[in-house]
């Protein structure tokens, strides 16, 4: 947002430089001081100005990210594939709970080359892509994109496969994540229902707070800058259009 408004300051400066604002504008923009910054054309106006009187609040509380103490307590406290892929999604691979709950099988590439199916993407990876399936699940980005995945969720993905296998409603359903044991078993989870796994796990896991989707995938995020990931790549992992959303 910041940058946002000093575009605009930039623009408004150009235009009383050239003569298309009055330089009443300026005083609107900046508080009154000196005239040493202003464009040479309104030096020795009335109004000046030092600087920016419109900024957005940036808030100074640290990020809610999930600890890695938290997540491996929420792993050991899963019973199920499912919810340990679940968890992993979000912590290794900062998806959002509807990304999780949207992914289809289609998706899935987890091969070290998988150009015979029509993808360019090197390595062992997923693709997140927004569609309507019908459950609630949405990818909240329109853009499309594809998110490396490491051995611990090949691991997990193929523990759940096996998982899945043995749900016989699931067998010939595209969408990942289903119900393996409330009905209607074999249906496509909600993302409502992974806030609710969350919060047993949490209880199981006897966790101080509840930890939420968005703080697993604030830990990815987080994870991946402190091994000296620029802040574009995580913006791309994570799928934000702007990087000051990053």
């Amino acid at each position: 947002m910041n940058t946002v408004l000093a575009a605009i300051r930039e623009f408004l400066k150009h235009q009383v430089a050239v003569g298309n604002a009055p330089t009443a504008v300026l005083g609107m923009l900046y508080e009154v001081a000196g005239d040493r910054d202003l464009p040479v054309e309104v030096r020795g106006e009335a109004v000046d100005y030092a600087r920016a009187r419109h900024r957005a609040a940036v808030p100074d509380e640290p990020v809610d990210r999930a600890s890695d103490e938290e997540v491996l307590a929420l792993l050991r406290a899963c019973r199920t594939a499912r919810d340990r892929l679940i968890v992993l999604l979000m912590a290794r691979a900062g998806l959002r709970r509807g990304e999780a709950a949207g992914l289809r099988r289609e998706d899935i590439h987890f091969l070290v080359d998988a150009r015979h199916l029509g993808c360019s993407v090197p390595g062992s990876h997923l693709h997140v892509v927004r569609r309507d399936n019908g459950s609630g699940a949405w990818a909240k980005s329109r853009r499309a994109r594809a998110v490396p995945v490491d051995f611990l969720l090949l691991q997990a993905f193929d523990q759940y496969a096996v998982e899945r296998a043995r749900c016989v409603e699931a067998v010939l359903g595209d969408v990942v994540l289903v119900n393996l044991s409330r009905p209607p078993v074999g249906a496509p989870m909600k993302p409502g229902a992974v806030n609710e796994l969350l919060v047993r796990l949490s209880e199981r896991a006897e966790l101080e707070r509840v930890v939420h989707p968005h703080a697993l995938r604030h830990a990815f995020a987080a994870n991946v800058v402190e091994v000296g990931g620029a802040i574009d790549e995580v913006q791309q992992l994570l799928g934000h259009a702007s990087v000051t959303s990053t």
